[in-house]
């Protein structure tokens, strides 16, 4: 039976034998970039791309459009652009840079789901990072409101300090020579003091995109002492591995960086653990030509992976290896995700939550071709690769998302 807290009307499900109904997924880490740069994706493409990928509900990040989301005014005009274009439902985090903290209190009256900031160069000139007295402040803040902040946690001290003098903005096209620049240190000084601040301000504070697994036992004894700090990693931590990286493969170049395979196990045994909830995607694409495949120069190519379709077979086909079940991944990937946000209608099938369903063959094996992918652009790290488990239909709130035009709601918090 299918329905849901908005529509009642229930009807019939046939799965095909070898599919699974799994709920929704729930990707709280995406980078529409629109307006502004909305060459670089738009929510047209990239709420498609969600779908085809079995995610029902995303959250965007503040930065990559311009105007960046920092006060309310750049909120409005997020949602306008939004507005009767998204397959599926669509939040927003707000954003928490060194001239935005005063409007951190009105962006939460109006609905944002949480505040992101990095501690580090963001790569865009509009979302600068927060210093060490802006970040406390921020925490301050955050706390004061019962609100979350989300944050890029490489310290830029480590940073600046790793990269090679007198090299200007190029690397080469050794991926060793770009891995050197964003060390595992930096992560783990970031997260330290995270953490002392959260113990000290009682914020609610999530890690994104954890590539360091040198940062495990922090998070796991601040978990353990009851600071309020989680994390997330991504499935190309989870799946990539930097020994296999090749020369001038600027596809695979992302921040903080794809460790070696040790380091991948090292997660995947903290997500088995819960001291990572969530997996997300980090959705950061940009046109070809910002990858610079001809020079394939890891200094000067953009740094960010496009993947927000391909996150639930590429997570599964590796979690099936290491003997973690679609329980699991659907913990991982829907109802973790769901928890972090507060979107208490999402990331599970149970009685008053929205039907928002996937219809999943898990042991269906496909190869990767960018041409079949629904983004605005196709450039992909995982093309070619043979994965396991096919999205096979998608239903929001009950309704199959490609059978009508797009019915996405532009979703505030709860």
């Amino acid at each position: 039976m299918m329905g849901s807290r908005h529509d009642l009307r229930p009807s019939v499900l046939d799965l095909a034998d070898d599919e699974v109904l799994m709920p929704g997924l729930v990707d709280t880490h995406v980078h529409v970039n629109e307006p502004g740069r909305t060459h670089w994706e738009g929510f047209a493409t990239a709420t498609l791309a969600a779908a085809a990928g079995g995610v029902t509900t995303l959250i965007d990040m503040p930065l990559n459009s311009i105007p960046p989301t920092v006060d309310v005014a750049a909120l409005h005009v997020k949602r306008r652009a939004a507005a009767g274009r998204c397959s599926v439902d669509v939040g927003f985090w707000g954003g928490a840079v060194p001239a935005s903290l005063a409007e951190l209190p009105a962006m939460h009256a109006a609905g944002v789901f949480g505040f992101k900031c990095f501690l580090v160069d963001s790569g865009v000139p509009e979302f600068p990072p927060l210093g060490s007295d802006g970040l406390a402040a921020a925490m301050r803040q955050v706390a004061g409101l019962g609100s979350l902040l989300v944050v890029h946690a490489e310290d830029a001290a480590v940073i600046a300090s790793a990269r090679p003098p007198d090299t200007g903005s190029l690397l080469g096209t050794a991926y060793s020579s770009f891995l050197r620049t964003r060390p595992p240190d930096a992560e783990v000084a970031a997260i330290s003091t995270l953490v002392d601040l959260a113990r000290a301000t009682g914020a609610r504070v999530h890690v994104l995109h954890l590539s360091s697994a040198a940062a495990v036992p922090l998070l796991a004894a601040a978990q353990a002492d009851g600071v309020p700090v989680t994390a997330e990693t991504c499935p190309h931590y989870l799946a990539l591995a930097a020994e296999r990286i090749g020369s001038g493969a600027t596809q695979f170049k992302c921040c903080p960086p794809i460790r070696d395979q040790a380091n991948s196990e090292l997660l995947w045994a903290a997500l088995g653990a819960g001291v990572i909830g969530c997996v997300v995607s980090d959705h950061s694409p940009c046109p070809p030509e910002l990858k610079d495949l001809d020079l394939g120069d890891f200094g000067t190519a953009w740094g960010g992976i496009s993947s927000v379709q391909l996150g639930l077979p590429v997570t599964w086909t590796q979690a099936r290896r290491r003997g973690h079940d679609l329980a699991d991944v659907a913990r991982w990937m829907a109802a973790g995700p769901a928890a972090l946000a507060g979107l208490s209608a999402k990331g599970g099938i149970a009685p008053g939550k929205d039907a928002d369903l996937v219809a999943f063959a898990p042991d269906e094996t496909f190869v990767v071709e960018p041409g079949q992918l629904r983004t605005r652009h196709r450039l992909t790290p995982y093309a070619g690769q043979q994965l396991n488990g096919e999205v096979r239909r998608t239903w929001l709130r009950g309704s199959d998302v490609g059978s009508h035009q797009p019915t996405g709601r532009l979703l505030t918090r709860n």
